[in-house]
């Protein structure tokens, strides 16, 4: 199913207009979860985004996330999650809206806001390996950034995005309710930044 809908993800972002003298971004980053199912527990999380942006600022990307460890430690699931067991892993196709401060060469600052939607997949594994769940969730994300290019190829990524998936199926194991195997109204929210590197098309 995560293949499919990276198909689906793919598919939808061919569709949109190819940019006039756009630019290339690719961003690796690193951050933090926050808010939401996290349970005040931040955990670290690796992100990449790659995508086009031309000179008014608008364009898309493909945002993946990985945030292992994510329900480790956490005392309102049924388990005490220890180790790896556990992980969140998001697939996106995003539009980008920003303001093209600083044009497309040299330095300048580009703040944006972003949303899209993709598939969030979902691994839990108890302690002693008893019980296992991988869920695939449709789900959407928004949120907003900036990028401070110090030169024209690189520069400086900070964003901040909100994770829902749209399934809504209670009780969800995540809140602390009863046993399920749906997260169900799983959210959260993603803190990263990173570098990133321009390349003109």
């Amino acid at each position: 199913m995560f293949k499919k809908c990276a198909g689906i993800a793919a598919a939808l972002m061919a569709l949109l207009p190819a940019a006039a003298h756009a630019d290339w971004l690719v961003t690796p980053s690193v951050g933090t979860t926050l808010g939401g199912d996290t349970f005040g527990r931040k955990h670290v999380i690796f992100s990449g985004m790659f995508g086009q942006m031309d000179a008014d600022a608008f364009g898309w990307e493909a945002d993946v996330s990985y945030a292992p460890k994510f329900f480790e430690g956490d005392s309102k699931t049924p388990f005490d999650f220890t180790g790896n067991s556990s992980n969140v892993l998001t697939l996106m196709g995003n539009v980008l809206i920003g303001v093209p401060l600083g044009g497309q060469r040299g330095a300048g600052f580009r703040p944006y806001v972003t949303g899209g939607a993709g598939l969030i997949q979902i691994r839990v594994v108890s302690d002693r390996g008893t019980f296992k769940t991988n869920n695939h969730e449709f789900a959407f994300n928004v949120g907003a950034g900036a990028i401070a290019f110090i030169s024209d190829h690189v520069g400086v990524r900070g964003d901040v995005r909100y994770f829902r998936s749209f399934e809504d199926q209670p009780p969800s194991w995540t809140r602390g309710i009863d046993f399920d195997l749906a997260p169900g109204n799983f959210d959260y929210w993603r803190a990263t930044v990173g570098l990133t590197f321009r390349f003109s098309d």
